[in-house]
């Protein structure tokens, strides 16, 4: 099995590639996003994620696990994270999928987090 680093950086890498048998397997640390709502720093995670993706020849079908971390959690908020991923997967192209709500995330500006695991054959 072949493992390799993407951007570490302060102790932590953006991605971790295992590859074994022509199959990739990428653990994607937390990514935040830009914005001054939850919308704004999702879409921006989104895109984060698909470059992410893009960079080992992959795209948003290959995710297979997200999770997803949202600061003072209201219900309302499940339907903006709801509408955005619809604009990215289908019933039959869609991640298993966890959403909590959090008290806080590293910096107080951080309004959404969201880790994933993708695999490309």
């Amino acid at each position: 099995m072949n493992k390799r680093i993407i951007q570490p950086t302060n102790g932590y890498a953006q991605m971790i590639v295992l590859e074994q048998g022509g199959t990739k397997t990428l653990h994607i640390s937390g990514q935040i996003g830009e914005g001054d709502d939850l919308e704004a720093q999702m879409r921006d995670i989104l895109d984060k994620l698909r470059v992410l993706l893009q960079s080992e020849g992959g795209d948003y079908s290959d995710l297979v696990k997200i999770n997803t971390y949202i600061v003072d959690y209201q219900p309302e908020d499940l339907d903006t994270f709801r509408n955005l991923r619809k604009e990215i997967f289908t019933d039959e192209i869609t991640p298993a999928s966890t959403l909590v709500g959090v008290t806080a995330l590293a910096l107080p500006q951080w309004l959404i987090e969201i880790d994933a695991v993708a695999v490309i054959d």
